[in-house]
């Protein structure tokens, strides 16, 4: 970090900061401060949710996913186009008819208290896991990079998102978003034709795609019906349609962003620009992990990315033997640098050498197990380490690659895209919790200044909430898994839930919450003993499962128990 890397990192995220509170600093009342008067226009609802679900641990993560798996997570994302088009058919006009502040306000309206309750307490706890981890993740990379405190760290960033947040609400967070996801895109860009600037002279995109090739990080599509595999076709056109369905349309730090809408069409238009480009955006992101992998086949690569492992060994008995390892890596990456000059070479020649492309897979392989042993190395050495290191592939390149002022660039995209996502899920956590919970459960009446004073009361504790959390916070296999996991575990039964609501008009309260419980208690037993313990069943699945279980009970329940007999607490929308 040199100091005009400091000046671009620190001058981005004071404008962000200060431009967010000045612009929309004097909130009136509950409606202005979570709705921002429902004066957003299409393409701000648009880019809002975008910077809502793309947070740092999208673009700390996502490249290193594809560093060593490759292309095969775009397909959790395809299907989020199909579930945007159910939503704004369905969900969208529901939800502006009702005139709800909230998601879970519907509910109680086609429902009753108890049903509406239950889904605002699983969204609280799931989102107000998901938003620490999304303050976690830039924390590590800025921790390790400037050798400060990681709870410092969680602290920095937490308070700075705080400030605007609590100032402005929704508002806040939607004109902020244009700004974050400007920066962020604007640096992914710069990144993407840095990479294929570095690479060999005589080398075309095309050929690096081939060198992916070769090392299979270029199998986009995997029609595989076996359920152990994370990422395939078919998880992702249901599991990943059930998981966009339910966090894009009952997720309240989404519903949220498309409720402050102007009107039905302009929300409606907002969310089919995220469809529209979601997957590409996704994609561009994994592509340029890929050329990162394709970078580091003609440059020193380090045994294990994370910084701190090298710290932990250089300090234990077992330096010498990383060493040696070391010194295998060194000479395995001049052979494949060889090799793969070799390849190009006869490639642009329009010769694809099969033999050549045999040694890349068996030097590749050679290189996975030395990567395994000194994971291995590194356990003995300090076993409390986390050996994996995806989500620093990306964080190395950008430290040791990038040129002076672009280092600051990108550490300023990770913090902008970790501030983005933050807030709408303070937001949403503060206005479900004042909404939802708060103001329901009043036995008398307050003023609207008491209500907005209360809103902004939960963000400031869901903030300080989400600051704690990723300060106990730990790495699982990688961050953008571990946020996804969490919300695959709840998500499936709120969206059955409003499945339900939408569509299944003769089921009733009773039946409902009485499913909804039975539902979230089985995917949790499902969770334990086919994924947390044998890994039996891709993550993605939960979803799903989730929302058949849900509704299916609902039905069984409704027919078998309370056939015939009228819930007076339910009041369907007409």
């Amino acid at each position: 970090m040199q100091l005009f890397d400091w000046i671009v990192l620190i001058v981005t995220l004071l404008f962000i900061v200060g431009y967010g509170s000045w612009k929309t600093r004097g909130s009136k009342n509950v409606e202005d401060f979570i709705l921002g008067n429902n004066e957003t226009p299409w393409y701000t609802v648009g880019l809002s949710v975008m910077a809502t679900q793309a947070s740092a641990i999208t673009f700390l993560s996502t490249p290193g996913q594809a560093y060593h798996d490759g292309m095969g997570f775009v397909q959790f994302y395809f299907g989020l186009p199909i579930a945007m088009i159910v939503i704004c058919v369905t969900f969208i006009p529901l939800y502006h008819k009702s005139k709800v502040f909230t998601a879970y306000e519907f509910l109680e309206r086609r429902f009753d208290i108890k049903t509406r309750s239950l889904a605002a307490i699983l969204f609280l706890v799931q989102r107000g896991l998901g938003t620490g981890l999304t303050i976690y993740a830039p924390a590590i990379i800025l921790s390790a990079l400037l050798g400060w405190n990681l709870t410092i760290m969680n602290i920095i960033i937490g308070l700075l998102v705080i400030i605007y947040t609590f100032s402005g609400g929704t508002k806040a967070v939607n004109v902020t978003q244009k700004q974050q996801m400007f920066v962020i895109m604007s640096g992914m860009f710069i990144t993407f034709f840095l990479i294929l600037h570095y690479l060999p002279n005589d080398m075309t995109f095309t050929s690096a795609l081939h060198i992916a090739g070769a090392n299979d990080k270029m199998n986009i599509v995997d029609f595989s019906f076996d359920p152990e595999e994370k990422y395939t076709f078919w998880s992702g056109i249901t599991g990943g349609f059930f998981l966009a369905l339910a966090y894009f349309g009952t997720d309240q730090s989404q519903v949220g962003r498309y409720l402050s809408g102007k009107s039905v069409k302009e929300s409606q238009m907002g969310l089919i620009m995220n469809g529209l480009l979601k997957v590409p955006m996704q994609f561009f992101i994994l592509l340029t992990g890929v050329m990162v992998f394709v970078f580091f086949q003609f440059n020193p690569v380090p045994l294990n990315f994370n910084p701190n492992n090298k710290i932990i060994i250089e300090k234990s008995a077992y330096k010498e033997e990383y060493k040696t390892l070391e010194n295998k890596l060194t000479k395995l990456s001049e052979d494949k640098k060889v090799i793969n000059l070799l390849y190009i070479d006869q490639l642009n020649q329009d010769y694809d050498n099969p033999i050549l492309r045999k040694e890349l897979v068996t030097l590749s392989n050679k290189e996975k197990d030395l990567r395994e042993k000194a994971k291995e190395i590194i356990s003995r050495a300090d076993s409390n380490s986390e050996t994996n290191d995806k989500d620093y592939v990306f964080f190395h390149f950008i430290l040791h690659y990038l040129p002076k002022g672009l280092i600051g660039l990108l550490l300023a995209v990770i913090l902008s895209a970790a501030m983005s996502s933050t807030a709408s899920g303070l937001t949403a956590l503060a206005s479900t919790t004042a909404i939802d919970i708060y103001k329901r459960n009043l036995k008398t009446e307050k003023s609207e200044k008491h209500y907005l004073n209360a809103t902004k009361f939960f963000t400031l504790f869901w903030g300080i909430v989400a600051i704690l959390f990723a300060c106990v916070g730990t790495l699982f296999e990688n961050l953008i898994q571990l946020v996804n996991i969490i919300g695959s575990i709840f998500y499936g039964t709120v969206l059955g839930i409003f499945l339900v609501g939408f569509y299944l008009k003769r089921v009733r309260a009773k039946s409902m919450f009485i499913s909804a419980i039975i539902s979230q208690l089985t995917i949790f037993v499902i969770y334990y003993f086919m994924i947390y313990t044998q890994e039996k069943l891709g993550y993605l699945w939960l979803n799903f499962i989730g929302a058949i279980l849900t509704i299916v009970l609902a039905l069984l329940i409704q027919i078998i128990f309370f056939r015939g007999k009228n819930d007076e607490e339910s009041i369907i929308l007409e």
